[in-house]
């Protein structure tokens, strides 16, 4: 990847800390940072306290809202300048998959298919990982109410999910993080540390995994 430019897409479970990252990866690489809307989705919260009820309009105001984002990121040749994303496009579809009923994916792949062959692809995807133990308590600090719904049983079936989705996942140069024991955020050496990766990263699937110093 060209040191400090191109199009980073962050993606990882929920509370892993995808936003975190990607906001100090876009300040310390003086990029356009581009955000998802998770809170302005009217049925999450609704979702997590009825999940078979909700799953598939979440599923489907996610799949558009984030459509709508990236097209008009495209429309304005913004991927043309350094971008951190603090989402992945094709994640979308490993969510419909854990949630919603044969039928209801069936009529949701088809609008999917057709969304993302008009979809942009990231120069390089960070997908950061971290221990369900890790991935919980990072979800109770940050307070979310919608969130105090979900349980380490749901959170395994998700880290499961992103696991084997991106051991198959060729559609752009991967980097995979284990932030089981160090935060790149609080810790300024752990975020230089995985910047010289980002910036030495090649084709292909690359792995690194720090350590507490």
């Amino acid at each position: 990847m060209h040191p400090r430019g191109g199009y980073i897409a962050v993606e990882g479970p929920i509370g892993v800390g995808k936003t975190s990252l990607a906001r100090a990866l876009a300040h310390e690489l003086n990029a356009r940072l581009v955000l998802e809307q998770v809170e302005e989705n009217p049925f999450l919260a609704r979702f997590y306290e009825d999940p078979d009820k909700y799953a598939l309009p979440v599923q489907l105001n996610f799949l558009i809202a984030r459509y709508n984002q990236q097209r008009d990121l495209a429309q304005q040749d913004l991927f043309a300048q350094a971008t951190v994303a603090d989402y992945l496009f094709a994640k979308d579809r490993i969510f419909a998959a854990l949630n919603l009923a044969p039928d209801e994916l069936a009529l949701y792949d088809n609008v999917y298919r057709l969304l993302d062959a008009r979809m942009p692809k990231p120069d390089l995807v960070v997908y950061i990982r971290a221990n369900v133990e890790v991935l919980l308590e990072r979800l109770r600090r940050r307070k979310r109410d919608f969130e105090r719904h979900i349980g380490v049983d749901y959170l395994e079936r998700v880290s499961a999910a992103f696991r084997d989705f991106f051991f198959y996942y060729e559609d752009a140069p991967l980097l995979v993080v284990d932030t089981t024991e160090i935060d790149f955020v609080a810790d300024s050496d752990d975020l230089r540390d995985l910047i010289r990766e980002i910036e030495r990263s090649g084709k292909g699937v690359q792995h690194f995994v720090p350590r507490k110093r």
